[in-house]
């Protein structure tokens, strides 16, 4: 089950990653993102969501890691992603705009979460 949990855990930063220069590449063209770019957003956001049950699972086996890997990995990536769903559809023109720079903010903070996970 940890395996399983150290993989997820570096195809979310790297994931999330490409969506932001997903993202960033749009902006500058001044188009939107095709329908892929929707698809990659939401595969990363049921990998973030296997990856908290997996966690839960793995914390109730005996895993302790710093409380920062939890907030870091779970918590903050969460509320990004509400803030982006509520900015999307307030900004219904550019909607991609405010998920890709939650995706910038989560792919820092996964890799923070990963981290603090290794015992660092």
């Amino acid at each position: 089950m940890s395996s399983i949990h150290g993989v997820i855990a570096w195809a979310i930063p790297v994931g999330f990653g490409v969506v932001m220069l997903w993202s960033l590449y749009c902006f500058l063209r001044n188009r939107p993102p095709v329908p892929a770019y929707w698809n990659l957003l939401g595969v990363l956001q049921v990998l973030l969501a296997v990856q908290l049950v997996v966690g839960v699972i793995l914390f109730a086996l005996g895993g302790r890691p710093p409380w920062l890997h939890y907030a870091y990995g779970a918590f903050f990536p969460a509320a990004l992603l509400v803030a982006a769903h509520r900015l999307g559809r307030r900004y219904e023109d550019i909607p991609w705009v405010g998920f890709g720079i939650a995706s910038a903010l989560i792919c820092g903070l996964t890799i923070r979460a990963l981290i603090t996970g290794q015992g660092g």
